[in-house]
This record gives structure tokens, sequence and C-alpha cells, in this order.
């Protein structure tokens, strides 16, 4: 039995969110450019919710770039797939199926541009979604908005946009709000900037760009959660064992669930009712605040342990989280140095270490296979953007060495040791298996510990301004802590170096020792 309306009456207790009969009459509001699971995962997560709410009341035109893939299996399940939602959540196991029913249908933008062009002459139609994975969002100059669909994705929605126009004469109240959720900064405001220039390019009538440009609404927004997708074979099989039915579009997401939008416009808030359905998506006037806690507590905590954690011979963060000793050190990386770094008038120490709670609780998620070694990719930018920053802003706050970033410091440092390998890769060696090194400064790092001894590299990395953008070794007692930890690591272990940094972290700092 495949999931379809007809199915729905009969799902027994399992199923936690069945959706009622009357969704499938609600008008199509929003349009979507993307299939991908984060906005399955995410965004329609939460416009099903409000839907079943008697909310928001719209459903969903997903706009597909190709004519392959899932299109079919929605057509075939009426649009609907199930949800589930895997995780921890206050330090207990939870799961949840929820049957989503927030697509309307789905439209390949290859082989039905004129069926999406027609949504714009929809007067329900005021929100659109994106999150592309075919070109994202660039701008290319010869991309001519009159194509069979056009290239790029902001050409797509720019002709769009104008169809809407058209059809009705230019009535300011029928612009729309335009939510990109790729993952860049300021995604909203670059998404406009590439629209409007490619108005200019296409030599459009400068009404129309009035139009575009005062009666529509791009917002940046910040998504966070870890939706993987399908689940592993076996894990689908005893689902829908479990279910009683099968699932072509089962997807799996982490319980944790963020969407900030930025607009202080009231018009977006009354037209993104759903935002009321759930207090993890919200508009609001700055979102800068979210992107800091994810940047800073998430991705720091990541970029600061891997190299530790990967070195220590643990292939995920599941694993390195069940190690009390692996474990201990990203808590308390995270809680005691990192978190007060953030701190301040945007930021409270409260919201700090919630949202620090949350991320201990997500790196600990059983069915979330997040590998360390993934994470490593691109490790020279990740230190630089997302952990000097707040290296820096502790020693504005506090002279003593952060000892737990000195020892992710030294661990990355370590990871970076690398050789030449076939095709212009480097790799480096860890238990006797060789690693891939997926960074613009491996060059650099191969040739510098083929020029100098090991207990010189703190030293010559830290003080390198033009990796940093600052002498890092300026800091007090900082590339002594790296020399140290460094030193332990090698006449030790990972997993001995952070015990030993424990046992003395309340009697003395390493440049005391």
């Amino acid at each position: 039995m495949q999931l379809s309306k007809k199915i729905l009456s009969n799902l027994d207790g399992t199923v936690q969110s069945v959706p009622p009969a009357a969704i499938f009459e609600l008008p199509e509001k929003v349009l979507q450019f993307g299939t991908g699971v984060l906005l399955r995962g995410l965004p329609d997560y939460y416009i099903d919710q409000a839907n079943k709410q008697g909310i928001f009341n719209g459903r969903i035109v997903v706009i597909k770039s190709t004519d392959t893939g899932d299109t079919d299996a929605f057509s075939n399940q009426d649009g609907l797939y199930t949800q589930c939602v895997r995780g921890i959540s206050d330090k207990k196991m939870t799961e949840e199926y929820i049957v989503n029913a927030a697509i309307s249908r789905v439209l390949s933008a290859k082989s039905q541009w004129d069926e999406v062009l027609a949504c714009a002459a929809n007067p329900d139609m005021e929100v659109i979604i994106s999150n592309t994975t075919e070109v994202g969002i660039v701008l290319v100059e010869d991309d001519n908005i009159k194509g069979h669909p056009p290239v790029t994705f902001p050409a797509k929605l720019l002709a769009f946009l104008q169809e809407r126009y058209r059809y009705f004469n230019g009535d300011m109240d029928k612009g729309m709000v335009i939510i990109p959720t790729e993952l860049i900064t300021d995604n909203g405001s670059k998404l406009q900037s590439i629209v409007i220039e490619l108005a200019h390019l296409n030599k459009l009538d400068v009404r129309f760009i009035d139009w575009l440009e005062t009666a529509n609404y791009f917002c940046n927004s910040l998504v966070d959660r870890i939706v993987p997708g399908r689940l592993a074979a076996a894990h689908q099989k005893d689902a829908e064992a479990a279910l009683g039915y099968t699932d072509e579009c089962m997807i799996m997401s982490e319980v944790y669930s963020l969407w900030a939008i930025e607009s202080p416009s009231s018009k977006v808030k009354k037209v993104l009712s759903f935002t009321k359905a759930d207090d993890t998506v919200f508009v609001t006037g700055n979102i800068d605040k979210y992107r800091e806690l994810k940047l800073r507590l998430l991705n720091g905590t990541h970029t600061f342990s891997c190299g530790l954690a990967y070195l220590a011979g643990f292939e995920t963060v599941k694993d390195a989280m069940e190690n009390e000793v692996m474990g201990k050190y990203v808590h308390d990386l995270m809680i005691y140095e990192i978190a007060p770094c953030i701190c301040g008038d945007a930021i409270s120490a409260q919201e700090a270490r919630a949202f620090s709670e949350n991320v201990i609780d997500r790196f600990r998620n059983p069915f979330i296979e997040h590998r360390w070694i993934s994470i490593t990719l691109n490790y020279t930018h990740k230190m630089k953007t997302r952990n000097i920053p707040m290296l820096l802003k502790h020693y504005e706050q506090d002279l003593d060495v952060p000892g737990y970033m000195a020892l992710g410091f030294a661990a990355y440092l370590l990871f970076m040791k690398c050789v030449p390998a076939e095709n212009g890769v480097y790799c480096g060696e860890s238990h006797g298996v060789t690693y891939a090194i997926q960074d613009d400064q491996a060059e650099y790092f191969y040739q510098l510990w083929k020029s100098y001894p090991e207990a010189e590299i703190p030293g010559k990395v830290l003080s390198d301004a033009t990796l940093w953008g600052t002498d890092l070794s300026e800091l007090p007692g900082l590339v002594f802590a790296v020399q140290y930890y460094m030193k332990s690591i090698n006449d030790t272990s990972i997993l001995e170096a952070l015990k030993a940094y424990e046992l003395n972290r309340h009697k003395s700092q390493p440049n005391e020792v």
C-alpha cells in the first residue's frame, strides 16, 4: 500500500500528524524553487504545521529544475510524504512520524515552464521560497529571461515576477514575499541585487523595475536543521513496516529546527502567518543574533573539535560525543570558552547557554552520521572566519590562555601535517590511515612542516598575518600553549592530553608549568 490521500483515514497512531481532508482544498499560496530535502524538512514542515492548525491555509507549488527525480513520485502520492523526526530533545530520545501535505503539486521548469508562469496569475500566490542547487544565487549576465525556461534561478524568478506584473497591471498589492534559504550570508539582499541587475541587463520597462524594487520584499533568512534525507534502506523498510505503507519520498530530519526571517515590514509578518504555528520560525528586524549563535557555537565548536576528534580516531560526531573525555571537551569548549565571547547587548548568557545545550543534544543524535573528516573541509578558512574572532574576543576579556581553543588549534596544526599525493592532492596520516586534506593552504603547510621542526610550527603559523589578518603570536602565552599541547598529544595521545589538561586546568595554565 502506497502513501496517498485515500489511505489517510486508515492510518493508526504510529503516525502522529495526519492531514485532514480539508487541507487538500486549500489554495496555492507558495511557489518553491527546489525539491531538496532541506526545503521539505524545514520550510515545508512549518507550512504543514500551520495548515493543520488552521493558520496559514495555503499550499506549495514546487518547481523542479529538471525532469528527473521525484516529480512522478510526488504525483503518485498526491504530493504527500512522510517526515521522520528523530533525535534528542531535552536530553531525551524522541521519534515522530508526520505525513506532510504542504505540497500541492510539483512542476518541472524544463518541460512545464508555461505552467510555472501561469502561477503568476494566481491572486492567492504571495510567497516565493528557494534553495537552489542548479546554479544558485549568482549573476549570469547573458541569461535571457525569455528563455524557456531561463537558465539560472534569478532569471527564472525575474521572468515569473515580470509575468505577475503584466497580469495584474502593476498592482502594488500583488508583489511577492521572497525568502531564499540558500546558505549564504544576506541571501535575500544578494538575490534582490542580482534580479534588479538582470532586469536592467534585459532592458526591461522602467515601470516594471520600479514595481520590482518597491512592491516585492526580499528577505534575508537563516535556516538551521540537519535533514539527511532518505532513510537507510534497512531503516526505511522498518519504518514502512511500522507505518503500514510505502513512501518513495520519505525523509528523516533531526528534532531541532530554526528559521529566522529578516524583515521590519508588518505586511511581511502578515503574509507569513505560518510563523505563528511554531516559535522556532519567526520574522524579526535583524537575524544577526541567530547567525552569530549558529556560526560560533555550532560551527565554531565543530571547527575547533574536528582535528582533535579525527586524530583521536573518532569517525563521526556522535561517536566522539559518546566518549566521556572527548564529549566533555566539546561541551566545555562551547560552554566555558566560546559562549562567553558572544554574550553582550545582543545575546544574553541565558540565550547562549540554551543554544549550547541544544547543540549538545544535536551532536549526540544517534541517527545523524556527521563525519569529522567532512567538517575538516576548508579547515583554514573555517578557523579564520569562525574561530579567530572568538580567540581575539577572549583575550579582550581575559588574558589567560583559552586552553580548549589552544588544544583545538594544536590539533589543527597536526592535522595539516601533509605530503603531496597524486593529482595535486595533499594527504596526512593518522593511525596508519591516509586522509585527504581539502584545504587551499595545504601547499603552505606542506612547505612549513618540511622546512621547520615541530616546535617552531606554532610560532610560524600564529605570527602569519596573511593567514589570520593579524599576528596571533602577540596574544600572551598562546604560542607556548599550542607548542605544549602539540608535544603532549605526540608524547601520549589526544585523549591522554585532554585528560591531563582537565587535571591541571584548575591548578595552572601551561605557561606556568
